[in-house]
């Protein structure tokens, strides 16, 4: 991944932050961009220069940054009631939001909160483990994952989903393993494609390890930081079937495709999957606070339930878990999803983004084109090889540098760029992205030809 460039000012001292992702050499040599404020889908700096968010403000941002029916709530719970642990005590938002979720989430029951995508992640892995051992079968340990999966930045999160272009520095504190390939929708010219060999070769995995084997994770519909990889249909599906098959848990991450953006507020119940725990953050407050959800089904939380002495109790928690402004902020976001018929709205800027993406396949640097819902990434490619650098400079660097001088916020994943804007973004802004980051490749291509 690749943190951009986005901050400055001429009094401020940035030596004292780390910031993620980012090379700090770098960083301290650069002029920097500092945010002041936030207006509808942009960044305003100190330059009171504009950024459209191309990437949702790291993907989970839906009404832009000055919706007051989310911040309005929040300040009156704030006056209220700032923060209650739910150690021996609980509080109505958290309630109130757990109800809402459960019933919006097919086959879910219980609601145990975090506060990051990480954190839900961990959590369901906790969960899982202990299941198994509390039905007595501890050997049920290995979990199998597919290839090119993200799912967080902590030592399991990293173990279920390793990208070696971002873990490889701690592969040797992670957890072990199985991981599998997987299939991903590719631009129409490659053709008719064909998952069917990718299921034989799991099935096989599963049905001679499922006395070890404890859960299957994934994300839900498609990964998105290992490269926006888009599920051909009725791939979850069969990955959930055999799950149920061979008595192995199915553990989906919805945290940054669900909500909405390929399409579906619950993208498993699109997939017709079944999973046994789904977790959801980012869009889950509109990008408004740190919230985070793990739901699992009523026979995975019967399996907690016994004698205290017994230990079967979840030993995880969090300082902030079910924090009530966050819980209400969820609350007002998804009332807005139904106020405003959110998902039909993603759903027509879905076909707007596939008309405005088809000219970038007359570059010949576009190598693959893969959308879905508001979901976009452009593969770049010369003779086939992933292009890394241009004139010395990383290509991701040289792409949001451009971003910005044009006044869109943008960051790829390595050779890919990816456009993954606010859910509720109008179709002249979408647009706008597009044609911003158009121009930009039009132009590399431009230069890569010169190359020859």
């Amino acid at each position: 991944m690749f943190m951009l460039f986005l901050l400055n000012s001429n009094n401020l001292d940035k030596k004292y932050v780390w910031h993620p992702y980012t090379q700090m050499k770098l960083w301290n040599r650069s002029n920097n961009i500092v945010i002041e404020s936030g207006n509808g889908f942009s960044f305003v700096d100190s330059q009171n220069k504009r950024y459209l968010d191309g990437i949702s403000n790291m993907w989970c941002n839906v009404w832009g940054h000055d919706r007051p029916e989310i911040i309005d709530v929040m300040k009156k719970q704030l006056d209220t009631l700032p923060h209650s642990s739910l150690f021996g005590l609980t509080n109505h938002p958290s309630v109130k939001l757990a109800k809402r979720l459960t019933t919006m989430a097919k086959g879910m029951s219980r609601v145990f909160y975090t506060d990051n995508g990480s954190t839900a992640i961990e959590a369901a892995l906790k969960i899982v483990t202990q299941y198994w051992k509390n039905k007595g079968m501890s050997q049920k340990k290995t979990f199998i994952c597919l290839k090119n999966g993200y799912h967080g930045d902590t030592i399991g999160c990293m173990s279920v989903g390793y990208v070696d272009g971002y873990f490889s520095p701690y592969k040797s504190i992670l957890l072990k393993t199985l991981r599998v390939d997987s299939p991903t929708i590719r631009h129409e010219k490659f053709g008719p494609q064909n998952y069917d060999s990718y299921i034989v070769k799991i099935e096989n995995i599963l049905k001679n390890l499922s006395t070890k084997i404890s859960a299957f994770v994934m994300e839900s519909g498609a990964q998105i930081a290992g490269g926006i990889n888009i599920y051909p249909k009725n791939f979850q599906m069969e990955i959930s079937t055999l799950c149920k098959k061979y008595n192995v848990l199915l553990v989906l991450d919805e945290i940054a495709t669900g909500f909405g953006r390929l399409g579906n507020m619950i993208e498993y119940d699109a997939q017709n999957s079944k999973p046994d725990i789904v977790c959801y953050a980012k869009a889950l407050t509109g990008g408004y606070f740190p919230l985070a959800v793990t739901l699992t089904t009523k026979d995975i939380f019967r399996e907690f339930l016994g004698d205290y002495w017994a230990k079967k109790q979840l030993f995880h928690g969090h300082t902030f878990t079910g924090h009530p402004v966050g819980c209400v902020a969820a609350l007002a976001n998804l009332d807005l999803y139904e106020k405003l018929n959110l998902i039909r709205r993603i759903r027509d800027n879905s076909v707007i983004l596939t008309r405005l993406l088809k000219k970038f396949s007359e570059l010949e640097i576009c190598y693959d084109i893969r959308s879905k819902g508001l979901l976009c990434g452009i593969e770049l490619r010369k003779d086939g090889i992933p292009i890394k650098n241009i004139d010395k400079i990383p290509i991701g660097h040289f792409i949001a540098k451009e971003s910005l001088k044009n006044g869109v916020y943008l960051r790829t994943l390595g050779n890919i760029v990816a456009i993954i804007p606010p859910l509720a973004m109008e179709k002249h802004d979408l647009g706008r992205i597009v044609d911003t980051e158009y121009e930009i490749i039009q132009k590399l291509d431009q230069k890569i030809r010169r190359y020859k």
